[in-house]
Order: structure tokens, then sequence, then C-alpha cells
């Protein structure tokens, strides 16, 4: 089982693959990173993406009906969601006119659930199904250690 650096270099192995890096989306730190960043330095990229995930995974609009609950339990709609509450999250895709942001969020078997691979693709080069599945491969196989 690939350890973060192991799973960033496969990361990094895909077609088009710019940059990889995992995530705190609590905190905004990268715990590891490895290619180019896509906005000067690693760590603006870490903190840059974390606030997206952040937004889409604490709140209810992004879960779908019945995917996740309320921070108080009572599943009102509009509130914000327990981070980690079913992770109804799967990943975020944004696209640019020149590459592919894929954000996969790492579940709750691994660490407290607040970790996240973001991926850098070239959108000519890159191939966002492939990594989309290879992806979720990794995060299913990742160990902290």
């Amino acid at each position: 089982m690939p350890g973060i650096d192991e799973c960033l270099l496969e990361a990094m192995t895909l077609p088009g693959a710019r940059g990889a890096a995992v995530v705190d989306w609590t905190s905004g730190l990268a715990l590891g990173a490895v290619g180019e960043p896509s906005c000067g330095d690693h760590e603006t990229t870490a903190a840059e993406t974390a606030e997206l995930a952040r937004t889409a995974a604490e709140h209810t609009a992004f879960a779908g009906p019945g995917g996740s609950r309320s921070a108080s339990g009572d599943g009102e709609p509009g509130r914000e969601a327990e981070p980690g509450a079913g992770e109804p999250v799967e990943d975020l895709i944004v696209t640019t006119r020149d590459g592919y942001h894929l954000l996969r969020f790492i579940g709750q078997q691994v660490f407290d659930g607040s970790l996240f691979i973001h991926l850098w693709l070239d959108r000519e080069d890159g191939n966002l199904a492939l990594a989309r599945i290879r992806l979720r491969h990794l995060c299913e196989r990742l160990v902290l250690a």
C-alpha cells in the first residue's frame, strides 16, 4: 500500500499530469506535493484548493437527497454538514482554459476524512476520465506513514 510520496509519484504518471498534492482541507496544508504548483507555490495552491474542498464538503447543497446530515443532526436544509458525514462528495473538477484541476476526497478510513488529492492536468494531454478512475484507486490504497 503506497504512502503519500508513492501515491503522488504514481499520480504524476498519468497522461498530462503537471502537479499533485495531498492536502488537509481543514488546515489548508499540503502533506506532500510534486510537480508544478498551479499558482506560484505549493503552499498557496494547497490553501486555495482547501477553501474549495471545504466549501463542497461542508455544505448540504452538494450532498444531494439524503447524502449528508447537518451539524445538528436534524437534516435541516441549508445548514452546514458535519465534516466527513456520509462523504457525499467524491471529487471536484474545475476546468480552466489550459487545464483540469481534480480534487479527490480521501475516505474516512484514512486519517480523519479531511484529506484530498489535488491533481493538476494539462488540458491538451490530460485524460480526465482516466485520472478520476486512477485517483479513486490510489485513495483506496493510500496509507499515511
